[in-house]
């Protein structure tokens, strides 16, 4: 099965499809034309290309040539047939397009990959097929610092390291760095048997923020182990907008209630599956993504 992905430009998805004979990504050139029309309606986008094709055939391009009908997943969860381009091959198409935002999309799409998020977030695909995903322990602060360790190993010389020094954000401050060992033995024992302790815990992991960044996306890995080993279960957080996330999250410093209900209506027990699997990672950092006019910061 070839391996699916999730870019995000100004909140639009750009879908991607990894094929393993030719070693490279190849993206859904319909998201594309919608990214750089400001554009979400898809038979508005199709008719675009359609035009697009037309124009760039006149011209001799041999852009439209090298264009592949891969299968993606759609908005009614199918998949179908549509045109994709490879990396090369979407910068030519943006070269040749008339938007104001070419430039500035030809600039991430160039340098996304190499950016510590992009690289982390390749190494997070490959935990899908990695045996490390099963000698994780659950649930534990030894656990989530395996998994922090191996996101950012080689990218922070902080990865896997609990911080010792105090941090806050947006005016709020996490645990205190010389009562956090404490409390995340308090976090470590702290029940997970049913859907309301997991979230609890999960919250109060949050809470403490253990490592100096790439809290968000390592815990996020961390709560689905802990369902799926305790009730066969995990999220789909593709049903989560990001709004409403990060929203819940800020409230549930003083109430769990928010998140809970998000987390609760987006759980799936397709703990196998590997493109729930990538789709989560696609969206949990896409999470902690800023408008990409003001640059990515993490969290």
């Amino acid at each position: 099965m070839n391996k699916l992905s999730i870019r995000f430009f100004n909140d639009q998805e750009v879908r991607a499809v990894w094929r393993d004979e030719k070693s490279q990504w190849w993206f859904s050139v319909l998201d594309v034309v919608g990214v750089l029309r400001g554009e979400e309606d898809y038979r508005k986008n199709r008719n675009y290309w359609k035009y697009l094709k037309t124009k760039l055939k006149k011209e001799n391009s041999q852009l439209v040539s090298r264009t592949n009908q891969l299968k993606l997943t759609a908005a009614d969860g199918k998949m179908y047939l549509t045109d994709t381009l490879d990396h090369q091959g979407i910068i030519e198409l943006a070269k040749n397009f008339p938007s104001k935002q070419a430039n500035r999309f030809i600039e991430w799409f160039t340098y996304s990959d190499e950016t510590i998020d992009g690289k982390s977030k390749s190494k997070a695909y490959a935990l899908f097929d990695s045996s490390l995903l099963e000698t994780i322990e659950v649930g534990t602060v030894k656990g989530l610092q395996q998994i922090h360790g191996y996101l950012f190993g080689g990218l922070y010389d902080f990865a896997g390291q609990i911080r010792t020094r105090n941090i806050a954000k947006g005016g709020f401050q996490f645990a205190l760095a010389r009562f956090l060992p404490e409390t995340l033995k308090k976090i470590e024992a702290m029940p997970e048997s049913t859907f309301d302790e997991i979230a609890e815990k999960y919250v109060e992991m949050n809470v403490a923020h253990p490592f100096l960044e790439g809290n968000g996306r390592s815990t996020r890995i961390w709560i689905d182990l802990m369902l799926k080993k305790n009730l066969k279960l995990c999220v789909d957080w593709s049903l989560i907008n990001k709004k409403a996330y990060l929203s819940a999250m800020e409230k549930s410093v003083s109430d769990s209630m928010p998140i809970k209900a998000l987390l609760y209506a987006a759980l799936t027990d397709k703990i196998n599956d590997r493109e729930m699997f990538m789709k989560g990672i696609d969206y949990s950092y896409y999470y902690e993504q800023e408008d990409i006019r003001m640059g990515a910061e993490d969290a």
